[in-house]
């Protein structure tokens, strides 16, 4: 065993006496030593209860006769970091805890990890620092929220209450509604009930097979729940006892080329949000799978969007689709349009391959679930485009425009988030307008702030399929309208949309896959010689070190290393 280092030998009397001292008997050396990486916190709403969970999955191991060792990583709540300085620090907390988990596992020589997350950043920054540490590993998350409801039975989200804002700012509900909104979108722990990027990652890392059947959509603080947290602990135990198991489920042997493809698959799909490319990238990178932005496209021509939940249809949440037969039962629909666009050959943790977990999958409401030849869309719920204002890229999530896929308008530029929702809600921005939100890149923001505040603004001002926005930072996963994003190279890295300048035209068009400033090449050429990117004054040490060393967001905002 990989722990055997810490343990075993005369020279190992030390480190055994450390043990001894937290409680461990002269059987337990003989153990496999699990690690528990927990992301609870108090201050977010998914992980509140994560606690709890960690106790029982601790029981579950200790009951399968292995030794669990919990750790905690730290969280953000990004919707609590929303709007202020605070969301600079939610991206880059994926490298800490990346970091942490790797760590952790390497300090202390753990022989399996088990990793407890729910939302945004954590998910995918354990996913990155399990793949440094390359032991078998099984991801089991919080789960999703319920959807709140008004009075009448409408469901509502968080998503409901940004827009809200926009609403109440436009004075199409007073203050009273809105307070109502406030009170009732959120009812109870989970990560935020609609397809935004916490319950997009925990969806993906189900269709990749590093969590059990399930994980992405049954509900928080539920028995189901809980029993998936017993099965997920007595699986990594089944595996950490036995070499043959433990070599062949260390999870880049189930997270490699196949299994990012697969997730893509699902993203598009489902419309997840426009993070999960973010993230993903940063995964491939971390699992060493040399996988370019350009393939989603073409993943997309051949995957149908059969699925919407809320932003994009606000009254689907995650709780519905788990009703509708869940994340297997969409990879079995997806499926049908061709048998070649998934890998079915992939192993899975729980033992087989992505075949043996959908042999029974099926959906059990077409409503919620469309069947493949009755599709929202024939392509997938995620673009890529390319151009002269995104050489490297850019992200749009299709599945939640509204309006026309195609736009042309002139540029309204704006030099932060803060200064785009000021100019949103003074009237600046017009029907027919792109807004343009610059210098909050991985490296101009530093630390590409989520921008829901702006974007729900223009759906509660009714501009929504009037305007266009574009930046080189990011979204919230539950931002609608036709928003683009990840706008590479970005502003603070000398890219063309810092050149612009109000009134240019910018071309969108989504179907080919471009995005486009009318303006040729010399006079690019020309702006760019007086050109000098902005660099905004920072106190903070860290965002300083992250500036430095991280990549834009068509390299997944890593940090650069030698």
């Amino acid at each position: 065993m990989r722990s055997d280092e810490v343990k075993k030998g005369w020279h190992r009397a030390p480190h055994r006496s450390l043990f001894r001292a937290m409680g461990l008997k002269d059987e337990d050396f003989d153990k496999p030593f699990i690690g528990v990486a927990n992301s609870y916190t108090d201050i977010v709403p998914g992980h509140f209860f994560l606690k709890k969970y960690g106790e029982i999955v601790k029981d579950e191991i200790r009951k399968c006769g292995c030794v669990p060792f919990e750790f905690n990583t730290i969280g953000v709540d990004d919707g609590i970091a929303m709007g202020h300085d605070g969301m600079l620090y939610s991206l880059p907390s994926r490298e800490l805890i990346a970091n942490s988990v790797e760590t952790m596992m390497n300090a202390h020589k753990l022989d399996a990890l088990i990793c407890i997350p729910n939302c945004d950043k954590i998910t995918p920054g354990m996913v990155m620092g399990a793949l440094r540490v390359n032991v078998p590993t099984i991801f089991v998350t919080g789960g999703p929220m319920r959807a709140g409801h008004l009075p009448d039975g409408t469901p509502i989200d968080l998503a409901t209450v940004f827009e809200g804002v926009g609403k109440f700012e436009k004075g199409e509900i007073d203050e009273k509604q809105l307070y109502q909104l406030e009170c009732l979108a959120c009812p109870g722990g989970g990560s935020c009930s609609g397809m935004f990027t916490a319950n997009s990652m925990n969806t993906l890392i189900e269709a990749m097979g590093i969590a059990l059947k399930g994980n992405g959509t049954i509900l928080a603080l539920t028995p189901e729940r809980e029993e998936l947290l017993r099965k997920a602990a007595r699986r990594i135990c089944e595996i950490a006892k036995s070499e043959q198991l433990t070599e062949k489920y260390r999870i880049r042997n189930i997270i490699n080329r196949k299994a990012i493809h697969n997730a893509f698959v699902v993203d598009m799909a489902m419309g997840g949000s426009t993070n999960t490319v973010l993230h993903m990238m940063a995964i491939a990178r971390e699992a060493e799978v040399d996988f370019d932005l350009k393939e989603l496209n073409e993943i997309a021509r051949h995957t149908a969007h059969i699925a919407k939940i809320s932003p994009s249809l606000q009254t689907i949440h995650m709780e519905d689709i788990n009703r509708a037969g869940g994340i297997s039962a969409v990879m079995k629909e997806i499926s049908r349009r061709s048998d070649t666009i998934l890998y079915t050959d992939n192993p899975v943790i729980e033992g087989g391959t992505v075949a043996d977990r959908l042999k029974d999958a099926q959906v059990t409401d077409y409503s919620v679930i469309r069947p493949v030849d009755n599709p929202y869309s024939e392509v997938g719920g995620l673009a890529i485009l390319y151009g002269n204002l995104a050489e490297e890229g850019c992200v749009i999530k299709t599945a939640g425009i509204v309006g026309e896929r195609k736009f042309t308008g002139k540029a309204v530029c704006f030099n932060s988030q803060q200064e785009a929702i000021e100019g949103i809600t003074s009237g600046k921005v017009k029907e027919g307008d792109v807004v343009v939100i610059r210098y909050e890149g991985p490296k101009g923001g530093p630390g590409m702030q989520e921008m829901l505040a702006p974007t729900s603004l223009i759906m509660g001002m009714g501009l929504g399929d009037k305007v266009a926005l574009i930046t080189d930072g990011r979204f919230s996963g539950a931002t609608r309208g036709l928003s683009v994003g990840h706008i590479s190279p970005e502003a603070g890295e000398g890219g063309v949309i810092g050149l612009l300048e109000d009134g240019d035209i910018i071309e969108i068009d989504v179907d080919n896959f471009s995005i486009n400033v009318k303006l040729s090449p010399e006079e690019l050429e020309a702006r760019r010689k007086r050109f000098k990117p902005l660099k905004k004054e920072l106190k903070s040490r860290w965002l300083k070190q992250y500036r430095q060393l991280v990549t834009n967001a068509s390299h997944g905002a890593i940090l650069k290393g030698e």
